[in-house]
């Protein structure tokens, strides 16, 4: 590739802030809040017997959970700060309450639901009342630790190019490095990474058979990682090399297409490998495979936003600027 065309163009506004940065931030720190916690609750499984216990692993990965929330607070509030953000206690609102706020609308759908038919599944008010209070009183107040902490010691955006004050009009490009296409095809791979793996966890959560390899899950999640990154650099290189310098989202979400298929793979799992009918199971069923699904996404997302944002500051700072 020479220097006239290409990736070398768009060195002006390759660094400029992504368009919401107040949300994409939050998203950023909620997935490096998801993948943290996994990656505890996983390595507590191996060396505790969670398997032993039905819902000590839940319980484990609330309070791994409740406790890593200033993860989310230095990630998003450094983020938000390198952005130039002025809104940083709502980006820290925002960041706290994304995924909680998600499961208990979708735990408080499937609850009414599970009153309404008698079920033994509804959860207690005073269970949901302790959500609500680790929520607010251990969640928030560590989630705004971390945010102060990110904004004061990595809040400052070093980048190896300097931002153009006018953003460079973007040309048209072919159709198969449109941000859309790109996003859809990033989440091809890793989910074919661990599809093998999503049987056996839907399996054990749906068939109630005991999962016990928390070892293998581990690097199965490594893999997914791996390929992430490696799928999301070619995905924004691509898209960079079509002098379209908006890499930010298109490699967040390039890394949580994976979740999309995971979502449909338990579409199929449901019709085809269930016997579960009726509104509460199928709402029950989607409810929380949804919750999973956003999860997962987060975290792919931000698995392969992070190692994009490497990638580009690395060529970039080895760009010759006239």
């Amino acid at each position: 590739l020479g220097d006239e065309y290409g990736w070398k163009q768009v060195h002006g506004d390759v660094f400029r802030a992504p368009s919401m940065p107040l949300l994409f931030a939050s998203c950023i720190g909620a997935g490096y809040h998801v993948f943290t916690v996994a990656v505890i609750t996983i390595i507590l499984a191996i060396v505790g017997e969670f398997y032993t216990e039905r819902g000590s692993l839940l319980s484990a990965a609330i309070f791994v959970y409740a406790a890593s929330s200033p993860v989310n607070g230095y990630a998003g509030g450094s983020m938000y700060a390198r952005f130039g953000g002025r809104h940083w206690i709502r980006q820290m609102a925002l960041g706290a309450f994304l995924l909680p706020s998600l499961v208990c609308g979708v735990a408080f759908l499937i609850n009414f639901i599970a009153i309404y038919y008698h079920a033994s599944r509804a959860i207690p008010f005073t269970v949901m009342l302790a959500v609500t209070a680790i929520c607010l009183f251990v969640i928030l107040p560590l989630t705004l630790v971390g945010t102060v902490l990110g904004r004061n010691m990595s809040g400052q955006g070093d980048y190896p190019c300097r931002v153009n004050a006018v953003p460079r009009p973007i040309p048209d490009k072919k159709w198969f490095v449109q941000p859309w296409l790109i996003v859809l095809m990033g989440g091809v791979l890793p989910f074919g990474s661990i599809f093998i793996e999503m049987y056996f966890i839907f399996t054990s959560f749906w068939a109630y058979k005991i999962y016990y390899v928390y070892g293998f899950m581990l690097l199965v999640t490594i893999i997914l990682a791996i390929v992430t990154v490696c799928v999301t650099i070619v995905c924004s290189y691509f898209l960079l090399n079509a002098e379209d310098y908006r890499w930010r989202w298109t490699s967040f979400m390039a890394g949580a297409s994976t979740a999309l298929y995971v979502y449909l793979y338990s579409v199929y799992y449901f019709f085809f490998k269930t016997k579960m009918y009726g509104l509460f199971q199928t709402v029950f069923y989607f409810g929380y495979m949804g919750i999973f699904s956003a999860a997962l996404g987060l975290m792919t997302g931000t698995i392969g936003y992070v190692g994009t944002a490497k990638f580009v500051r690395k060529i970039y700072s080895t760009v010759k600027i006239d």
